[in-house]
């Protein structure tokens, strides 16, 4: 039996770099006997011989052993909309200015290469919501997201007045620019911007943390992973609302719309080749200062 490897590829194609690193891989991938599956939007121009081309549906993932990412966090979690639904993780390659989510750098890209090739690396999976908006008692639509889901106001000019609640209890009525629910993943993008704390990934909590919030109790929140967060836009706002998934998709918010997020029921793979802690991957990524360390005494706690 023929031993039939494939590995998606999906990139930030409006950037030279991207292409570059794309036509690299490929190159590296066919030489070790490694079909490239690329994307139909993308495949002109990414302009590679001997792919496979699939559009975006049902599942392009789907019996790939990896999806290459070029480009930063937000090519990666776009890659993960393709990705939904297949146990395929994600291995992205950083061409973007910080890239959290990415494992690898351009300058490393042959090395990747190798270690895909030789199946090393190890597969870490990531927490997901799921996103319900209803609206006068009716579910409207359902969503989900890797790092977060955003209430926001649709209007610069205007507040959004809205009630936080966790576990079925009203916690706290906020006027406001809106209000982030996120995973750990997610701590480290929208919620870190407006103020959250860091989560390390192996911590399965829940994230809620006010945009801007006038009002004394206005601090982010950690709570239970089997916590289902809610807000509703109260119904004398003046202006609407706005539902963003990871940034990506949006959903206008009538007056008395109800968002609830809760832990999702398909996380997200990501392939990880560094062993670091996530300590040293904050700092390198975030550029943290850290001269002075000298680290425990020998044989210290």
């Amino acid at each position: 039996m023929t031993d039939v490897r494939t590995v998606l590829f999906v990139g930030h194609t409006g950037r030279a770099l991207a292409l570059d690193a794309v036509r690299t891989a490929a190159e590296r991938f066919s030489d070790a006997g490694v079909t490239v599956r690329v994307l139909a939007e993308e495949a002109p121009d990414m302009d590679l011989d001997g792919v496979e081309v699939v559009d975006g549906s049902p599942a392009p993932a789907e019996g790939c052993e990896v999806v290459v990412v070029f480009g930063g966090d937000g090519t990666l979690l776009r890659a993960a909309e393709l990705a939904r639904g297949t146990v395929t993780p994600l291995l992205g390659v950083n061409l973007g200015h910080v890239g959290v989510l990415a494992e690898a750098e351009s300058d490393a890209l042959e090395a990747t290469v190798d270690r895909v090739v030789s199946r090393d690396y190890r597969v870490e999976e990531r927490m997901t919501l799921d996103v319900t908006v209803s609206a006068d008692g009716e579910v409207v639509t359902r969503g989900w997201a890797l790092n977060e889901a955003s209430v926001e106001k649709a209007s610069r000019e205007r507040m959004l007045e809205v009630v936080a609640e966790v576990d079925g209890r009203p916690l706290s009525r906020w006027g406001c620019d809106g209000v982030v629910m996120a995973t750990p993943t997610g701590s480290t993008a929208y919620a870190f911007s407006a103020g959250g704390p860091v989560v390390w990934p192996e911590v399965a909590a829940l994230l809620l943390v006010p945009i801007s919030a006038h009002a004394l109790f206005a601090r982010p929140l950690v709570v239970s992973p089997d916590s289902v967060l809610a807000v509703e836009v109260l119904p004398r706002n003046d202006g609407t609302g706005v539902l963003w998934c990871d940034g990506r998709r949006a959903l206008d918010l009538p007056p008395g719309a109800r968002i609830e997020a809760r832990r999702g029921a398909r996380p997200v793979m990501l392939a990880r080749l560094q062993t670091a802690p996530f300590t040293d991957r904050l700092v390198a990524k975030f550029d943290l200062p850290v001269r002075g360390w000298r680290g425990a005494p020998h044989g210290g706690q």
